[in-house]
């Protein structure tokens, strides 16, 4: 009996680590806490299993996984310890229907305000602008009242500055974003742009989000070095 109940923690842990890439990387170049990921990933083990499940019975599953993943020549840890983060505050974002009107209009407001922007992106049906909070009336005003699909204020755009080597790294966006979910941080709109990740988030909130983000750098930078001596 016990041995098939640490089957099935075995493999609910297995499928948590194995869909989140920055457990995997953690797990695989040890600087991971283990103890630590265990109480954090419980509850999820706990709701899988129906069941209430040991530290202890998880703490083994995550040692043993640690041998299942290979992890990319270039780690994402390595990504993170090479990061730097600005932070632009008072930012605010409008996302209006996209048509070839709309976007003649963005067009010709960048080239009027471009340092005032911070991301314009676009998908099938619509398009979104981030911007200085200052130019939120005029960029409000280029659009008809129908053609505005949202609208937010006082937020304030976090953005990663990562190296190249972020493009074909899969997962360090993830660890971005999981940094913040664990401090039950919401992002209200998020963005990558060559090496740059920009995240959204509300002004009372991008104190505990750059501290967050700050800590995960850190903390891979730390483990670089101990790597290196």
């Amino acid at each position: 009996m016990l041995a098939n109940n640490q089957k099935s923690i075995t493999e609910a842990v297995r499928e948590i680590v194995g869909g989140d890439l920055s457990f995997q990387d953690s797990l695989q170049r040890d600087y991971c806490n283990i103890s630590a990921l265990a109480r954090l990933i419980k509850p999820q083990i706990d709701h899988m299993l129906g069941k209430d499940t040991s530290i202890e019975s998880i703490i083994t599953a995550l040692k043993r996984s640690k041998y299942d993943y290979n992890v990319q020549e270039k780690p994402i840890a390595s990504i993170l310890a090479a990061s730097t983060i600005t932070v632009n505050t008072d930012v605010a974002k409008i996302s209006a229907k996209k048509s070839k009107k709309t976007i003649e209009k963005v067009a010709k407001a960048m080239v009027r305000s471009v340092g005032n922007f911070i991301s314009i992106s676009e998908s099938i049906m619509s398009i979104t602008l981030v911007f200085d909070d200052l130019l939120l009336q005029d960029v409000k005003a280029m659009f008809a009242y129908d053609d505005i699909l949202e609208i937010e204020d006082s937020l304030a755009a976090i953005i990663v500055h990562s190296p190249e080597d972020i493009i074909k790294t899969p997962g360090c966006a993830i660890a971005f974003y999981n940094q913040l979910a664990r401090r039950h941080i919401n992002i209200e709109d998020t963005v990558s742009c060559y090496t740059d990740t920009i995240v959204l988030v509300k002004m009372e909130q991008v104190g505990k989000a750059f501290n967050a983000l700050t800590d995960l750098i850190s903390n891979s930078r730390k483990m670089a070095k101990k790597k290196h001596r």
